[in-house]
């Protein structure tokens, strides 16, 4: 997907890590959790901070902040974990996603985004859709498809599934 793709206006959730805003798209969006106690699992990859149990799904809970290179989230009264479907290779994989804190729901029309820049930004360029503004701040739209190779969420459902058939 890239920015030439998106043709309608179409509503984001906005939430922060670190100082950066980023957006998904609502439709990935399955629920936004309170921060929980999660549970390590041996052999994980290094951003996956283990798993959480929601309503008896077992949901892996992946770091952001691992994932881009930064130091691991530290749980605070706004941190947030937001969970997200990704539709892959046929099948839709549920994670959680650690954030500093989630801020709000927005439309953002194709015509307010922009390419992401060829250098200049601390995030791997395949990882960002675009940049778009909120608030007088650039947001960086997230492709979580491109966000974790098919490897990586093999990896990442693959302590979940031995979990849940446990």
């Amino acid at each position: 997907m890239t920015v030439d793709t998106i043709t309608q206006t179409d509503q984001y959730l906005t939430f922060k890590i670190d100082e950066e805003y980023f957006t998904v798209n609502v439709r990935n969006v399955r629920e936004i959790l309170e921060y929980t106690k999660i549970t390590k699992m041996p052999d994980a990859p290094h951003f996956m901070r283990g798993i959480i149990n929601v309503r008896g799904s077992v949901i892996p809970v992946i770091d952001l902040r691992l994932k881009f290179g930064m130091e691991a989230t530290v749980p605070k009264s706004s941190t947030r974990i937001i969970v997200m479907e990704i539709a892959r290779e046929g099948r839709t994989l549920v994670i959680g996603s650690l954030a500093d804190s989630v801020k709000e729901v927005i439309e953002i029309a194709p015509d307010q985004i922009e390419p992401p820049p060829e250098m200049g930004t601390r995030w791997k360029k395949d990882y960002i859709l675009g940049v778009g503004k909120y608030q007088e701040e650039f947001i960086m739209l997230l492709d979580i498809k491109k966000l974790f190779s098919t490897d990586e969420l093999t990896r990442i459902d693959q302590p979940a599934l031995e979990e849940e058939e446990s």
